[in-house]
């Protein structure tokens, strides 16, 4: 009777290190249409509830432009300029609040689609990748409405003053300055995450990034110069300031993710 033939452990990966299901082109496009299904539903039940909460959020968009507006001795109320203006602000409002509700099932949907071309080892920071994206878009929001939004406005309604000119704030603009500040620098601060999962796959290093600084730094620079709504430098500069700092965030984040690669590689060995 002959022996069953035994795999080379030589050759064979540990089990740890199986890469997760392996899927056909097909079967990859089928599995994106499922997590853009998954992902617009998430989005519609998000909008639903913000819509429902859109009202209240006007009040609190509003609070950083009044307080500009009374510091430079204005009248701090602000004015839509057509019949279905202020309904068309609601809406808008809800559905802006609706993406940022899905995002955590949505970076969930992005990171399934994903997570078959890694490890299982990698896999298992699905959970700090969904939180931490959340967090610093959260903090880029943050950092935009209190720190960003009065520095900008009080800086533009400041030419205002003493001026036989009065400004008539329309809100629906006024919206859409927000909008370009708060979500432009929540996207902003997912550098590192941007830079975790290039480093995961082995397209950028800690060695290349710090290389690579000085054209980050013009990178920065440029889009802070298109991003920031104000002709003053003080003002890019605190645009600026917090790019670098994610930047060097970044640089640690791929550190630690190219240690902890080269640990598991040094354990694969070690089990071959």
């Amino acid at each position: 009777m002959v022996a069953p033939v035994q795999p080379d452990p030589a050759i064979a990966l540990p089990a740890e290190e199986d890469a997760g299901g392996r899927m056909s082109f097909f079967e990859h496009l089928l599995d994106l249409r499922k997590r853009l299904i998954y992902s617009a539903a998430a989005i519609a039940v998000g909008a639903g509830i913000g819509l429902l909460v859109s009202k209240h959020f006007i009040v609190i968009l509003v609070k950083p432009m009044q307080d500009a507006l009374r510091a430079a001795h204005f009248d701090d109320k602000l004015y839509f300029t057509s019949p279905a203006g202020y309904l068309t602000l609601v809406i808008n409002i809800g559905l802006y609040l609706g993406v940022v509700l899905a995002m955590p099932f949505v970076l969930y949907q992005v990171w399934l689609f994903v997570a078959p071309g890694l490890y299982k080892h990698e896999r298992r920071a699905v959970s700090g990748f969904i939180v931490s994206s959340m967090i610093l878009f959260l903090c880029g929001i943050g950092f935009g409405y209190f720190i960003m939004l009065p520095r900008t406005l009080g800086f533009l309604m400041g030419f205002a003053t003493d001026s036989p000119v009065k400004p008539l704030i329309n809100y629906n603009e006024y919206f859409e300055l927000i909008l370009i500040i708060l979500v432009g620098l929540g996207v902003i601060f997912e550098l590192p995450v941007l830079i975790f999962i290039l480093s995961l796959f082995g397209i950028v290093t800690p060695k290349f990034l710090l290389k690579n600084f000085r054209y980050a730094m013009l990178i920065i620079t440029v889009v802070a110069a298109i991003v920031t709504p104000t002709p003053d430098a003080t003002t890019m500069l605190v645009f600026m300031a917090p790019m670098v700092v994610l930047y060097f965030v970044g640089v640690l984040v791929s550190y630690v993710v190219l240690r902890k690669k080269e640990a598991q590689t040094v354990v694969s060995g070690e089990a071959q």
